[in-house]
């Protein structure tokens, strides 16, 4: 599948051919903190099959493991891109939140499923509305 995408600002764009069937979800806690989010969506390509436009900048992370990952980023917006080897990549992993094609994108299996917080099973039950609404609760009292 044909996928592209962007930064907020426009400044970096990308085009990959992925395997939609390579969708996953992370919930581990360097995904959780580095997406300011609860989990990541991310899918995996080939080095040969991504093209990316402009200069985005990296931050390496260590691992427990001590394996390093170069997470990429726009160096103006900040939004997050996609993570590789820093060194010699054959992949990147690229964050479905900045992909246009996104919606079409469900996750075939979710990883590091301990650290996953543990209020996600009960999203569906909240109330919600189809914009932002113009009231937050009340706060207790």
């Amino acid at each position: 599948m044909h996928i592209n995408g962007a930064c907020h600002c426009g400044r970096i764009t990308f085009a990959a051919e992925i395997d939609p069937s390579r969708v996953m979800v992370c919930h581990c806690t360097d995904c959780q903190v580095l997406s300011g989010a609860p989990f990541r969506a991310v899918v995996a390509v080939p080095i040969g099959k991504f093209n990316l436009q402009g200069t985005p900048k990296s931050y390496v992370k260590v691992a427990q493991s001590g394996n390093r990952r170069a997470q990429v980023f726009c160096p103006d917006c900040g939004t997050p891109l996609y993570a590789t080897a820093p060194q010699n990549p054959t992949s990147v992993i690229v964050r479905l939140g900045c992909v246009e094609q996104r919606a079409q994108l469900k996750p075939s299996v979710q990883i590091w499923q301990h650290s996953a917080l543990p209020w996600l099973a009960e999203l569906s039950t909240l109330p919600g509305s189809a914009g932002q609404q113009s009231f937050l609760p009340a706060p207790p009292e």
